[in-house]
């Protein structure tokens, strides 16, 4: 989790991009570190496999603020996708503060997309973490392709949302990104809670920053 530099007056917080291979993960860290003022951003490490790399660097927003006065470092991660580097996406997940999950919103990925997503929730566990408690948002990448799925078809496959137990977290909560929505409410007599989702381009960069901005003030917020 979040590490504290006293020397630097820094949280240095880890937000891990995970999603299926060719997704968009990497195009989104690109997008970023092109637009992130050079003065406030470390090297972008590339570590590359045969067919994908795993990229990371760590960056210090100016907008966001301090926190008991130190300043907000974010070290951004990728995964590879394949699932045959699952030990890899494992070691990258330790530590994490927030996750990114970038779906390919092309109808035949839907198989790809439910299979990184579970295998998400499989390594969370593993390492002790409970994806419902972190802060966590899903990105639906690619919504400019022709044979993208509907956004309420990959609502249903990979954000359905999980049962609220917290009684007092059990009340109608508006989805502040999408108007009309809500990221808590009853159903069938069940409270559920779903996670915020956005839609994007990332090769022309459409909802690249909406995404890390949700994801960063979330992780914000559970440091508070």
């Amino acid at each position: 989790m979040s590490l504290v530099n006293y020397a630097s007056r820094e949280i240095n917080c880890k937000i891990v991009y995970y999603g299926p291979g060719l997704g968009g993960k990497t195009t989104n860290l690109e997008y970023v570190y092109e637009k992130v003022a050079p003065s406030s951003k470390g090297k972008l490490i590339s570590l590359a496999t045969e067919t994908e790399r795993t990229l990371f660097f760590d960056f210090l927003p100016v907008d966001l603020g301090t926190i008991r006065g130190f300043r907000t470092r974010f070290h951004l991660y990728t995964v590879p996708g394949q699932v045959y580097y699952n030990a890899s996406r494992k070691l990258i997940l330790k530590g994490v503060d927030g996750v990114v999950f970038v779906a390919d919103s092309q109808i035949d990925r839907t198989e790809a997309n439910l299979e990184a997503m579970q295998n998400l929730y499989d390594n969370m566990t593993q390492h002790g973490y409970d994806l419902t408690r972190l802060p966590f948002v899903i990105q639906y990448n690619k919504r400019d392709l022709p044979n993208a799925a509907p956004i309420a078809a990959l609502d249903s496959a990979l954000n359905p949302g999980w049962t609220v137990a917290d009684v007092e977290r059990q009340k109608l909560t508006p989805d502040p990104y999408r108007p009309g929505e809500y990221l808590v409410r009853e159903v069938d007599g069940v409270w559920v809670e779903r996670v915020p989702t956005f839609e994007a381009v990332a090769v022309r960069g459409d909802g690249v920053f909406d995404t890390l901005k949700a994801v960063s003030k979330l992780v914000l917020k559970s440091l508070g």
